[in-house]
């Protein structure tokens, strides 16, 4: 089974929020999960808030072969930039 880590859209029109989920690359978008991993709030003003993910998961979904869709990639990366307080 081949697993992708992508954005799952919830919320209401005009107001998106996204969880960051592993999913089976054969679901659709809102589809069945494996695991949740994050959300993301593109609206947050408080960068701290913008962007929660369980590091430790999202770390071992890539040790087995999970490819992160380009979106949840820059993500990543933007977590590990800042320093955890």
């Amino acid at each position: 089974m081949a697993v992708r880590l992508r954005l799952k859209r919830m919320g209401r029109r005009h107001r998106p929020f996204y969880r960051i989920a592993a999913m089976d690359i054969r679901t659709q978008r809102d589809g069945r999960v494996l695991e949740l991993l994050g959300h993301f709030d593109p609206l947050e003003r408080d960068d701290a808030k913008q962007i929660v993910m369980k590091q430790d998961r999202v770390d071992y979904w890539l040790g087995v072969g999970a490819q992160p869709t380009d979106t949840v990639k820059r993500l990543i990366e933007r977590v590990r930039e800042v320093p955890a307080t």
